[in-house]
This record gives C-alpha cells, sequence and structure tokens, in this order.
C-alpha cells in the first residue's frame, strides 16, 4: 500500500497541480490582462511554459517510472510520454508551427495527458499490494 509519505505520489500531485497550472495559464490569457500585476511577472511569456516543462519532465519521469515499477501498467507510461512530447514541441516549435491559438490548444491537451496519467498512476499505486518477494 502506498503512504502518506511515498516519493511516488508526492511527485505524482505535484505533477498533476504543474500540468493543471499549464493548462490554466494557457486557459486563462484574460487573467494577465485583467491583472496589472500579473503581467510584470512574465507569465504571457515562453519562459514560463519552459520553466514549467524544467519542472514537470523531471518530476513526471520518476514518478511514472516508479510507478511503472509497481503496477507494471505501460498504458499509464505511454499516456504521460506523450503529454510529455505534445508538452516539449509546443514548448519548442508549437507557436510557429500553429500560431497562438493552436499553441494553447495543443498545450492544454497535452497538459490534460499528463495529469490524466499521473492520476491514474496515483490510482494504481494506492490499489497495488506489495508482494511478499519485495526487496
Amino acid at each position: 500500500m502506498q503512504t502518506p509519505k511515498d516519493p511516488t505520489q508526492s511527485a505524482d500531485r505535484a505533477a498533476v497541480g504543474l500540468s493543471f497550472l499549464c493548462a490554466l495559464h494557457c486557459l486563462l490569457p484574460l487573467v494577465v490582462a485583467l491583472l496589472p500585476s500579473a503581467a510584470i511577472l512574465g507569465f504571457d511569456d515562453q519562459w514560463f511554459h519552459k520553466s514549467l516543462l524544467l519542472l514537470v519532465l523531471p518530476m513526471s519521469t520518476f514518478a511514472l517510472l516508479t510507478g511503472l515499477r509497481k503496477h507494471r501498467n505501460k498504458t499509464v507510461l505511454a499516456t504521460g510520454v506523450a503529454g510529455l512530447l505534445i508538452l516539449i514541441f509546443t514548448a519548442l516549435a508549437g507557436h510557429d508551427t500553429f500560431g497562438e491559438s493552436g499553441e494553447r490548444l495543443i498545450t492544454v491537451f497535452g497538459s490534460i495527458l499528463v495529469a490524466i496519467s499521473h492520476l491514474r498512476n496515483i490510482q494504481l499505486c494506492q490499489f497495488q499490494t506489495p508482494s511478499l518477494n519485495s526487496e
């Protein structure tokens, strides 16, 4: 069983939060326009996407690979990797390839895939019983 202090579960939960933060950032561009202090922070800039990605990539990789070792469900890993690849592509070339609206839409889709994979990872790890022969 998963304990509340399990680093995999903590990483999954943090990655879900970061994914939703990214999606929220993309879906609510009006917030920046309505809050001048937020505009000063530059949340509408590309650095924000890349900074979030630098947090999400290692955290997601750790959580999804650790979870895979526990529950052996490759679909969870595949969904997470697909979402991460989408996020990487849109951060690097999404604006030039799809325009601003397309980049936002595709980023939200990638964020949702990452969040779904982590939520499923949490669920599967919670129901995973430790084996008697575990290390």
